[in-house]
């Protein structure tokens, strides 16, 4: 894979002027179907960042499956959407972890809880794993307390095993970093080491902090993972506070991005906005303009309850009491987004991808 050779410092991030690029679109005809990233793995149908998740999601059809990963105390990478995992998994509710609970500053946010920072591996493989979303995924919750928390390693295994390849998420490198662990020299390290002793999975590097992916470009060894600079419609990446995503996404920040990544991927809201109702408006150029400066554009996240779909997409009685966890039209959804020339599509439902985009 081609690998950017000049790289950009902040100053002339920061400094970058709106230049125009030509407003194109890219048709759909006689594409490749986008990729099918399976978001936490099949995460709609059992407990996220499971190895049960992740094993259906493969069984499904998925391309790629996606672990967020955070560090142990002990340096190791495990699967977990946060480093606070009181939603995640049952050490709320284990006595002799009570005196773990703690507040911290993540990303200039207060939160409290438990954190995988102040576990053991050890410690942490104790803990059983549970849906974060019971209310609007009964059926998942159904799995609770099945399994334990996968380190990076197993899913890496995984992949191998099944025949998929791996998105893993750098999550908060940052405060990481301030607590004595790089999370980026860590990942370097695993995935050397993969890259060393077998050929593939296929990886890739995805994070909404822009530091861990220039030094990721910088190494000539990883020629071979794709790195995904993560783009929220709100906000910014912590690790550069002046720096704004929506500027990111106009075409001087795309340029930018293409000097160190191969890809973006984007909020949906970023592609098709929605009105103050929920109803879907019409389509942006950000496809088109991120096709043309040589970026990939993957979309997250897609599925299928009613809750996370556009007004217009939903199914069933709005006064039922389970409408907002009624399944809506997913698949017409992503169908809607592959016609506009998407390289893939983060989904918490497998099967109904696949069945969208084939």
């Amino acid at each position: 894979m081609r690998r950017r050779s000049v790289l950009l410092g902040a100053a002339a991030l920061a400094g970058c002027a709106q230049t125009p690029l030509p407003q194109i679109a890219l048709p759909s005809l006689g594409q490749r179907r986008p990729i099918v990233i399976a978001h936490r793995g099949a995460s709609g149908e059992r407990p996220e960042h499971t190895i049960a998740a992740y094993r259906l999601a493969i069984a499904q059809g998925a391309d790629v499956i996606e672990p967020d990963l955070v560090l142990s105390k002990d340096g190791v990478f495990v699967c977990r959407h946060e480093n606070e995992i009181s939603g995640t998994t049952d050490v709320a509710a284990r006595a002799e972890f009570a005196d773990r609970r703690t507040v911290k500053r993540i990303d200039g946010v207060e939160v409290s809880g438990w954190f995988t920072e102040d576990f053991t591996l050890a410690e942490l493989k104790t803990l059983r794993c549970k849906e974060r979303l019971p209310d609007l995924r009964p059926g998942s919750a159904y799995f609770d307390g099945q399994e334990t928390i996968p380190t990076f390693d197993e899913v890496l295994r995984l992949a191998l095993e099944g025949g998929v390849g791996v998105c893993p998420e750098l999550k908060h490198p940052r405060h990481f970093q301030s607590v004595g662990l790089d999370m980026s020299v860590e990942f370097m390290d695993r995935v050397g080491a993969w890259r060393r002793e077998r050929a593939g999975p296929r990886i890739f590097a995805q994070c909404f902090e822009i530091a861990p992916l220039r030094r990721l470009a910088e190494l000539g060894s990883f020629a071979n993972v794709e790195s995904v600079q993560l783009i929220a419609a709100g906000g910014g990446p912590a690790d550069e506070p002046a720096r704004r995503y929506a500027d990111m996404v106009a075409n001087d920040g795309l340029r930018a991005i293409a000097q160190y990544a191969d890809a973006i991927g984007v909020e949906k809201s970023l592609i098709i906005p929605r009105d103050a109702q929920g109803r879907s408006l019409p389509t942006t150029n950000l496809v088109g303009r991120a096709h043309f400066v040589d970026l990939k554009v993957y979309v997250w996240t897609f599925r299928a309850e009613n809750y996370f779909l556009p007004l217009e997409r939903r199914r069933g009685d709005p006064e039922a009491p389970d409408y907002l966890r009624t399944r809506g039209d997913l698949e017409g959804e992503i169908a809607q987004f592959a016609d506009l020339g998407v390289d893939g599509v983060f989904t918490d439902h497998t099967a109904p991808a696949i069945a969208a985009l084939r």
